[in-house]
């Protein structure tokens, strides 16, 4: 960005990575080590078990310090990537000693005094922070939301409907292991053609999945909800809403776990406020920033995790319009969950937060 660089690294903004140590901490670090330098100290925090680690960060060692109140001082901007728990704790005392937060976590998402931004959609939101937090939202509904973004800053959203099929990294992790540990199990057998087959040779080692990932899709992601709902289909919901203002926003979600380790997809049934094409709307992903279109199934070219892992943009393809209903569309989209789904949406709040300082 214009304004940022400065004579060197002393006069520039001083970054704290809270969760440095974490999966997507790590993920961070690579995105700090390749973006524009925009920071002086890149201060990393962690639990005090992981105090004194050292962990690469601009092609330079840098020790982990424990989180304390003392890890903010001279703090201008921190970026968390903890539990709930840890974030309501820590983000408000954070803020209180002047860093400007932007939080991954749950917690702050839905609080009117918290924006919730993606630069792509809504930066000006980040300047309307009066308790000091920014929010990042969820990995799902950030694997989507910049190319829904764009088609309704052209159409005018007014109903959404999605499905969505997770990777386990999502789960942090655990989710990771676990799927490495069942695929191990069911490597080389003829488990998956009988009834309850794979459940028993992976027996209790689900992790943090109600049922076995390995062979399978678990039509379920998040914590128990009201009405049978989960958490994180009512986080797409709310979340969809608050980014792109639109409050009443019809949003019917259902989520699934996939056997996937890294990036989201989703089925996205958008409907508009008039008619659509998929001539217009091609051309409006094609052109938006942080979207790739990718779509041409006759040659077989689509977005899949295989290919789309490891990269920043949204991924787009199945472009259609719906067979009896020419005011919407139907979209297949595919996001890294760790990278724009998680560190490089944070990274970039905090990069427009650091040009306010410049």
């Amino acid at each position: 960005m214009p304004g940022l660089r400065r004579a060197d690294r002393s006069e520039r903004p001083t970054l704290a990575v809270v969760g440095a140590t974490g999966a997507v901490g790590t993920v961070m670090l690579q995105i700090l080590s390749h973006r524009a330098d925009v920071w002086g100290e890149i201060r990393l925090v962690a639990s005090p078990r992981s105090a004194g680690r050292k962990l690469a960060v601009r092609g330079e060692e840098t020790e982990v310090v424990a989180l304390t109140e003392e890890a903010f001082d001279g703090v201008d901007v921190a970026m968390f990537d903890v539990p709930d728990e840890v974030a309501e704790r820590w983000a408000p005392l954070a803020a209180a000693k002047g860093a400007v937060v932007v939080d991954n976590s749950g917690t702050f998402r839905m609080d009117p005094d918290v924006p919730l931004v993606v630069p792509e959609v809504n930066p000006h939101a980040v300047r309307m922070r009066p308790r000091g937090i920014i929010a990042n939202p969820s990995c799902t509904t950030l694997s989507m939301i910049v190319a829904l973004g764009a088609l309704h800053a052209e159409f005018g959203l007014r109903e959404l409907v999605v499905s969505s099929y997770q990777a386990v990294s999502g789960a942090g992790r655990a989710g990771v292991a676990t799927l490495r540990q069942q695929l191990s199990l069911v490597a080389g057998t003829e488990l998956g053609t009988s009834p309850g087959d794979v459940r028993r040779v992976v027996g209790d080692s689900t992790g943090p999945f109600p049922e076995p990932v390995a062979l399978n899709v678990v039509p379920w992601a998040g914590s128990p909800r009201e009405d049978g709902w989960s958490s994180e289909e009512l986080k797409v919901r709310d979340e969809s809403r608050k980014i792109l203002g639109l409050p009443a926003l019809p949003v019917a979600v259902t989520c699934v776990r996939v056997p996937v380790i890294t990036t989201h997809s989703l089925t996205v049934h958008a409907r508009f406020e008039g008619e659509v094409t998929v001539d217009k709307a091609r051309e409006i992903l094609a052109t938006a920033p942080g979207v790739v279109l990718f779509d041409n199934p006759a040659a077989g070219e689509f977005p899949t995790p295989a290919d789309v892992v490891g990269t920043d943009p949204t991924w787009v393809g199945r472009v259609r319009r719906a067979l009896d209903d020419p005011t919407a569309l139907e979209l297949f989209v595919c996001g890294d969950n760790l990278r724009k789904g998680s560190a490089l949406n944070t990274a970039q709040i905090a990069e427009l937060v650091a040009a306010e300082l410049s």
